[in-house]
């Protein structure tokens, strides 16, 4: 800590690391840690500001945001407190031991047999304002993050840490990422789609299955390999077959040639490992292992997992060498088992994770793990698996609130089970809507379990369901630029990708009340469909609210104006749509569906009309730095201004040498307009208007990444007439009512208009029928835009 911000008595030390941030230490000795910890990596924020008076033994120290009170004796409720300034006196008062009743939750280890919520360990926010992070029993770092030399805390002593910014809910996430390591880059193809099966594949089948998905048009980036890629059926002696390091020859008899045929068809490759029998000896590495630990083979004595063991460590991580030379380019360390080591109160997880993730970027690699969630400080080692959920509704509806209430701990980077993992039965709109959440989440992995019933090939389920997965997944590919763009921010700023709805108003109590609706970038929120469709409606209800200002439908540009509350309403739509929306002034760049990860030649900008907007569209060479800052990259500026000019910035050919294209085709998609002249300059393009998404599109084509690509509208660019009439219409024509009701509510709709219609909508009957409150509610929400 800055010693010019710390407080010190004889058995305890205040330190201020920003004036909405406190560390509170106790201890019996007198002896307090500078050490890393765990959790802590920084502790030093620079100078601060802040008031401390003396009073007996005691002070009460202020800043700008918090006044702390404290009687100098050991830590107790009675004489240690902090209140939150501008808070509500009572619940914005801690006092010390006191559990946050108010917390906004952070995340959990797994989900693991989850068929629903699950309990959620706390965050850094809190809806009083406050929030709490022990530290006192966590392992101590010897020499920083980059080695592992372990050190224990001193007894009798404690070590807190106090959140204490009121409902600047960004601000003390960023603070907390300062505190305990930020999160790193995500390599490209992270972002492109990820194919995982329980299953026990061989080389044919697999690569097989790859080339159908090319030939569908289906692109996939990343291969994961179930455990099944090893030795599986051990002989009794040895005991389980879960964990394993010897390919199984029968599957795969040539892996380097496995290997290499994915790396040919554009895919990195992930094996699964369960670490905990450690290496037996049946095992092909267990000599090499063996003689590595000073031990003889000959006694066939397994050597038992202890990560905590350097000579382990070594051997383990030699092993997984070897593998890696035959082409592997990341591990699944899928750990399941107990948080106990030899080590009293240290988490092999953890340690997993912090070693593989260091290993993994050793001699310039991009380091990347796939495990599951170790407490706080896991930001460090992406990315996460969140376990062998249930195939169930309820677990869909789950998902969207746990991974967005993951940012109240920095951690960002779930990857779902997507489609759900075990159980359940077969449901098509419920994996339909599975994939659509896939395409809104952090990583988007297919997965399933053994059944060889409950594969996730689109092709396996029937019309409209097929086509809308497909149309899922193409969607995920194409916004690979826009993710990479986000994931810069997320290792720069301490902004997830995912975020709850009430970070962008945190004061409007309508914003705690969309559990599954989050913020998608700094462009787009999303309320994936979490529940089956209405069986008159035939659509499916997600309940939103839109902070105040102009919105638009993502996909067919219908406005949406909320006040200065927000607008609450339930949004309805059929099985291939997705309730997203940009706000006025959004851009969001969208790439090919072709299964590249590169940085591609053809981009295509959806932009959003009703305000000035601008996005910085990050690329780099693709070379991983430690720091984020240091990546060779370039930013491609984009900008929309008073409805008449959309720039895309050239980028000087010095600095765009080895990371662009030399040229570009550029297809800019303005939605929720009319059909408005444009030209681009002197260059050649081409302009068409889509009455159905109220969008019109310019393409200009090879065009140099170092010029400017200017479209200017001479009249103006103009927000489009709302078809509300047409989508009316649209929902009767889906909706499953007699066609005598539909036709008395089509001709009141049609006499008076959609909005003054709707309280004769409510009275209207035809014989003992009246319209479903489903069909009128999705009439409500068309009455409802703007």
């Amino acid at each position: 800590m800055n010693p010019q911000c710390t407080v010190t008595g004889e058995h305890w030390r205040i330190g201020v690391l920003t004036d909405s941030l406190v560390r509170l230490e106790w201890s019996a000795d007198g002896t307090f840690e500078d050490r890393c910890s765990q959790l802590a990596i920084d502790r030093d924020f620079g100078p601060v500001r802040f008031d401390v008076t003396r009073r007996g033994n005691g002070i009460v120290l202020t800043t700008e945001h918090l006044r702390l009170q404290y009687d100098g004796e050991r830590f107790s409720p009675g004489g240690l407190q902090l209140t939150v300034i501008g808070m509500d006196g009572f619940e914005g008062t801690w006092h010390y031991g006191e559990p946050s009743r108010s917390n906004l939750h952070g995340t959990a280890r797994t989900l693991d047999n989850a068929d629903g919520p699950v309990r959620l360990d706390d965050g850094v926010v809190g809806r009083a304002g406050w929030a709490i992070l022990d530290d006192s029993s966590t392992w101590l770092l010897e020499d920083g993050v980059s080695h592992l030399q372990l050190g224990m805390r001193r007894p009798d002593s404690a070590d807190l840490y106090v959140f204490a910014y009121g409902h600047r809910y960004p601000q003390a996430v960023r603070d907390f990422l300062h505190l305990a390591g930020g999160v790193p880059m995500l390599p490209r193809f992270a972002f492109g789609n990820w194919w995982s099966r329980f299953h026990a594949y061989d080389e044919r089948e697999y690569l097989a299955l790859m080339d159908r998905f090319a030939d569908e048009g289906i692109p996939f980036t990343t291969a994961v390999v179930d455990m099944d890629w090893h030795v599986t059926d051990p002989e009794p002696q040895y005991g389980s077959g879960w964990t394993g390091y010897t390919w199984n020859t029968s599957l795969f008899p040539d892996p380097e040639r496995f290997l290499r045929r994915l790396h040919l068809r554009g895919l990195h490759t992930a094996l699964n490992v369960h670490p905990r029998d450690g290496i037996r000896a049946f095992e092909r590495p267990y000599v090499k292992a063996s003689f590595r630990m000073g031990r003889d083979p000959h006694t066939r004595e397994p050597i038992d997992f202890d990560i905590t063991d350097p000579a382990f460590e070594d051997a383990y991580f030699d092993m997984h060498h070897d593998l890696e030379r035959e082409g592997v380019d990341f591990w699944w360390v899928d750990w399941q088992q107990e948080s106990f080591s030899r080590r009293p109160g240290m988490d092999p997880l953890w340690m997993l994770n912090h070693l593989h993730y260091l290993d993994s970027g050793r001699d310039g690699r991009w380091p990347l793990t796939f495990s599951r969630y170790a407490g706080p400080g896991s930001q460090r080692y992406p990315i996460g698996f969140s376990g062998d959920t249930v195939t169930s509704w309820r677990s869909l509806a789950f998902q969207p609130f746990f991974t967005a209430t993951a940012a109240n701990a920095g951690y960002g980077w779930w990857s779902h089970d997507i489609g759900g993992h075990m159980l359940g039965v077969r449901d098509e709109e419920l994996e339909t809507r599975w994939f659509q959440l896939g395409t809104f989440s952090p990583v988007n992995r297919l997965h399933s379990g053994a059944s060889r019933f409950n594969g996730k090939e689109p092709w396996k389920f029937a019309e409209p369901y097929r086509s809308a997965m497909t149309e899922a997944l193409r969607l995920r590919h194409r916004l690979v630029p826009y993710l990479y763009a986000m994931n810069r921010r997320a290792a720069v700023d301490g902004t997830p990708l995912i975020t709850p709805m009430y970070w962008l108003d945190p004061d409007r109590p309508e914003a705690y009340q969309v559990p599954s609706m989050f913020a998608f970038g700094s462009e787009l929120v999303v309320a994936p469909v979490v529940r089956p469709m209405d069986t008159v409606a035939r659509r499916a209800r997600s309940d939103i609210w839109l902070p105040s200002g102009l919105w638009f439908d993502f996909f067919d540009g219908r406005p949406y104006v909320a006040g200065s509350g927000g607008l609450r309403l339930s949004t309805w739509r059929a099985i291939g749509r997705t309730p997203a929306f940009a706000r006025a002034g959004g851009i969001v760049p969208l790439g090919p569906a072709d299964g590249s990860a590169d940085n591609p030649e053809r981009l295509e900008l959806v932009v959003f009309p009703g305000a000035d907007g601008k996005f910085d569209l990050y690329e780099d060479d693709g070379v991983f730095r430690n720091d984020p800052r240091d990546m060779r990259s370039c930013v491609t500026r984009l900008s929309y201004e008073d409805g008449r000019r959309f720039t895309v910035a050239g980028v000087p050919r010095r600095q765009a040498r080895g990371i662009l294209p030399a040229s570009r085709s550029w297809t800019i998609v303005f939605r929720g307009v009319r059909n408005m002249p444009a030209t681009v300059g002197d260059a050649q393009f081409s302009l068409d208007y889509d009455e159905r998404t109220l969008s019109l599109t310019v393409t200009v084509d090879d065009v140099p990444t170092n010029r400017d690509v200017v479209v200017t509208f001479p009249e103006g660019l103009r927000r489009a007439d709302d078809p509300k009439a047409a989508d009316c219409s649209a929902v009767l024509a889906d909706a499953w009512m007699p066609y005598a009701l539909k036709d008395e509510a089509w001709a009141m709709i049609e006499r008076d208009g959609p909005v003054r219609a709707l309280g004769g909508l409510r009275s209207l009957r035809y014989g003992r029928e009246r319209i479903a409150e489903s069909v009128l509610s999705a009439l409500e929400e068309i009455a409802a835009r703007s």
